[in-house]
C-alpha cells in the first residue's frame, strides 16, 4: 500500500523536512508515505484569489493517480481519532486502495478536489500551519501503523 500526500507549497522549512522524513523512514516498503508538492499558484495583493485555486487545484487533480482512494483535508471533514484512522488504514489495505491525501494552499481546496474525495477528514477546529500539517500526517500515518501492527510506540 502507498499513502501520497499531495500538498501546495514547496520550500517547506528544515524542520518540516526533517520531521516528515522521519516517521517516513520508519515505515515499511509495503506502507510507503511519499510527499508530491505542487506550487503554490501566484497571489499579490490584486490578485484573483478563485482563479489562483483554480490554477492550484488543476495541478492536483493531474497528480492524483487513476484507481487510488481520495481523501481530502478539510475543516468541515470528519474528525477522526487515531484508532479511527488506524481502522481506516486497515480497511483501505483489505481493499487493495492505494491512498491519496489532498492538503490545500493558504486559501483552501478547489472545490473540484473536495468533490473528488472519497472522504473528507478534519485534522482539527483548529485553522492548522500546512507545513505542520505534514509532520501531523505523518506521525499520525506512522502511530495508525504501529495500532494495526501491535507495536509499542503508541503506548
Amino acid at each position: 500500500m502507498r499513502i501520497r500526500i499531495i500538498a501546495v507549497g514547496t520550500k517547506m522549512p528544515k524542520w518540516v523536512t526533517e520531521g516528515y522524513d522521519e516517521y517516513a523512514k520508519r515505515l515499511p516498503k509495503d506502507f510507503a508515505l511519499e510527499v508530491v508538492e505542487l506550487p503554490m499558484a501566484q497571489r499579490s495583493k490584486n490578485s484573483d484569489i478563485a482563479k489562483a485555486i483554480r490554477k492550484e487545484g488543476d495541478a492536483m487533480l493531474a497528480a492524483i493517480p487513476p484507481g487510488d482512494r481520495v481523501i481530502a483535508l478539510e475543516v468541515l471533514g470528519k474528525a477522526w481519532s487515531t484508532h479511527d484512522l488506524a481502522a481506516q488504514t486497515e480497511q483501505w489495505r483489505m481493499e487493495g486502495h492505494n491512498v491519496t491525501l489532498l492538503i490545500g494552499g493558504p486559501d483552501g481546496l478547489d472545490p473540484r478536489c473536495s468533490n473528488r474525495a472519497d472522504q473528507k477528514w478534519s485534522l482539527s477546529n483548529l485553522t492548522l500551519p500546512h507545513p505542520l500539517v505534514r509532520v501531523l500526517l505523518a506521525e499520525q500515518i506512522y502511530r495508525a501503523w504501529t495500532l494495526m501492527n501491535n507495536h509499542p510506540y503508541h503506548r
